[in-house]
């Protein structure tokens, strides 16, 4: 596709606290909340912002791993307890490891384009504190190609693999330079997580950030190339949108100010089997986003606010370039400069992103587009940021690059 199709909107969204490590209400000792409540929690806040909850057509659920984590499948049934008006409605649950919250609105968005609903919830939902770290690692590893890679992968898969890009990306511009980048990046995340009350590390109280995200790696405990302050957390939540057509945000009671409109959209999906082309960039994530701004026709000086998947520092590093916004090796100095703080020229993951707000997998998507969207309709509370241009993009990407989806909205 060259333009949207017709026109679509973003509506009442919702997300959820991020539960884990860090957060006061969270004792490993303690029974915490599990799918349902997230669900029904995040349900009631978006049915909250729509007049008449019948007119919600169908929905869509993004979950990466309940069936290990929760031993619960059918997620799709199970999404109807948001609401009583979902009951006998098409309901459907879709997975891509990371990217399962973006697979979930890019089906939503796929629905609404075909004519076959107005308006479509989409949600996204992940509770993975139900497990010890190093057994979570083996189940999160399913986001890579398990048969090939997990056993000569680390004991933490995932923290091994970025650790590995973070190895290569030092050693081709600078290790001294990017670890400080990678603990600029960390400090940043807390900085806005501490604005945004809903954020797994919103009572960090650390004062000097930038020491603790410089913190020398440790490969015989954890990994050769990245600290523990340079991943995103175990994390339980979830988040919720609605994807909408105009006659479809005027039938829920909303009006144009409570919505913003997708303009650009890319998917773009990787052979999981082969090894990253290069360890240095995203190249997936590139191919995404750069189909989500020719559709939008817009360029790098029109981002007004940004969601990368920062999943590990190095990972958001790399997506400012995959996104254009420096050249290869250039993210560091970007960084550096403070342009992806929130009084930069590119405000980035202001509500505290994967590293500040947390990771609940499924939902991280859907989290993404529910922080633009309140970012966008000013409805961002402590942590909105004065928007200098009036488009946002996100990058919500799957296992090591492997599938990504990327939006352009505008205000």
């Amino acid at each position: 596709m060259t333009k949207m199709p017709k026109p679509l909107y973003l509506a009442a969204g919702a997300y959820t606290m991020s539960l884990g490590t860090g957060r006061p209400e969270f004792n490993p000792r303690v029974a915490r909340p599990g799918l349902e409540h997230y669900i029904q929690e995040v349900g009631r806040d978006v049915f909250a912002q729509i007049d008449d909850p019948e007119t919600i057509d169908e929905g869509v659920i993004g979950n990466f791993m309940a069936a290990r984590f929760n031993k619960q499948g059918h997620l799709g049934s199970l999404m109807t307890i948001a609401h009583p008006s979902l009951e006998y409605k098409p309901m459907i649950r879709v997975e891509g490891a990371c990217a399962s919250g973006g697979l979930a609105l890019a089906t939503g968005i796929k629905s609404v384009l075909s004519g076959l609903a107005e308006s479509v919830l989409v949600m996204g939902v992940e509770v993975q504190n139900t497990v010890k770290a190093v057994y979570g690692a083996d189940i999160l590893a399913g986001a890579g190609w398990f048969a090939g890679e997990r056993k000569e992968g680390g004991t933490y898969f995932f923290p091994q693999k970025f650790s590995d890009r973070a190895g290569a990306y030092g050693q081709k511009y600078g290790v001294e330079k990017s670890r400080e980048a990678m603990a600029h990046w960390y400090a940043t995340a807390v900085e806005n997580a501490r604005l945004n009350p809903l954020a797994q590390e919103h009572f960090n109280k650390v004062k000097d950030l930038l020491s603790q995200g410089l913190t020398p790696p440790d490969a015989r405990t954890f990994c050769e190339h990245i600290n523990l302050f340079h991943c995103s957390k175990v994390s339980d939540g979830a988040a919720a949108i609605v994807v909408c057509t105009k006659e479809g945000y005027k039938r829920l009671g909303l009006k144009r100010k409570d919505v913003i409109k997708i303009v650009g959209y890319g998917h773009a999906t990787a052979n999981l089997t082969a090894p990253p082309p290069d360890l240095t960039e995203l190249t997936t994530s590139r191919r995404a986003s750069a189909a989500a701004r020719d559709m939008a026709h817009i360029s790098t000086n029109d981002y007004g606010v940004i969601e990368v998947h920062d999943c590990f520092s190095i990972t958001g590093m790399l997506s400012l370039e995959a996104l254009d916004l420096a050249a290869p090796g250039q993210s560091m100095d970007l960084i550096a400069a403070g342009e992806n703080k929130r009084t930069g020229r590119f405000p980035t993951n202001t509500g505290g992103g994967l590293v500040g707000y947390g990771h609940p997998t499924g939902a991280t998507g859907v989290r993404m587009a529910v922080d633009l969207w309140k970012q966008l309709t000013g409805k961002a509370g402590a942590y909105q940021v004065p928007l200098k241009q009036e488009h946002g993009i996100m990058i919500s990407m799957g296992g090591n690059d492997k599938t990504v989806v990327s939006l352009v909205v505008k205000r």
